[in-house]
């Protein structure tokens, strides 16, 4: 019987790979480095499309929006498909730093605040009762005891928010620097809606916003 075509000349082992199989476990090999260095630029640049267009995280470096947002939390915020026309009254939103404001802390950056009145709505306080149109707001978001600070206006004066822009408070009212301070943001500064914690006191904790 014929000795089997994998095994030498002594049939003892795998018969040992001459010249010219050298050219092609080099081509395998460069192959397989292409392939690998290709699947890396894709992830990349995958990751960049998302992070740009898509969503992003943000740090929360203050403790204006406490309790919501703690300091150092990290959220989630949605960039695609996002469009300041659809931002609604109590969403979150991060938006280019107010070119007016003059408060302490850092000059530049992106900002995170809650949505309180919209375009051409008239907004107005009352202690910490917070009236929109007229009309008291109902804040669930917010503790039982959390005064309001600055005030708003007044009953006999409300201020009411150009076209186009977005009356913004931190939830925590008593100190926050927000729209009492540098006036209403452009709807066009928005960057987008943020949806969800993902860090949380100092560890991972997901949840909805």
């Amino acid at each position: 019987m014929p000795a089997p075509a994998d095994l030498g000349p002594a049939g003892t082992g795998p018969a040992s790979a001459g010249p010219a199989d050298r050219p092609r476990r080099r081509k395998r090999w460069r192959r397989s480095v292409t392939e690998l260095v290709a699947a890396l630029l894709a992830a990349v640049l995958l990751a960049f499309v998302l992070r740009t267009y898509a969503f992003e995280t943000f740090w929360i470096p203050s403790g204006s929006m406490i309790p919501t947002l703690a300091v150092n939390d990290r959220i989630l915020v949605q960039k695609a498909f996002f469009n300041w026309h659809d931002v609604r009254e109590g969403e979150i939103v991060v938006f280019n730093h107010p070119p007016l404001d003059q408060c302490p802390g850092p000059a530049n950056g992106d900002l995170v605040k809650r949505v309180i009145a919209l375009p051409g709505q008239t907004i107005y306080s009352a202690g910490s009762n917070i009236y929109i149109n007229g009309h008291l707001l109902s804040e669930p978001y917010l503790p039982a005891v959390d005064p309001l600070g600055r005030p708003i206006a007044s009953s006999q004066h409300p201020y009411r928010v150009p076209a186009g822009e977005f009356y913004v408070l931190g939830d925590n009212r008593a100190d926050s620097c927000d729209s009492r301070y540098w006036g209403p943001i452009q709807g066009s500064s928005i960057v987008g809606r943020a949806i969800l914690v993902i860090w949380h006191d100092n560890h991972p904790d997901l949840h909805g916003l």
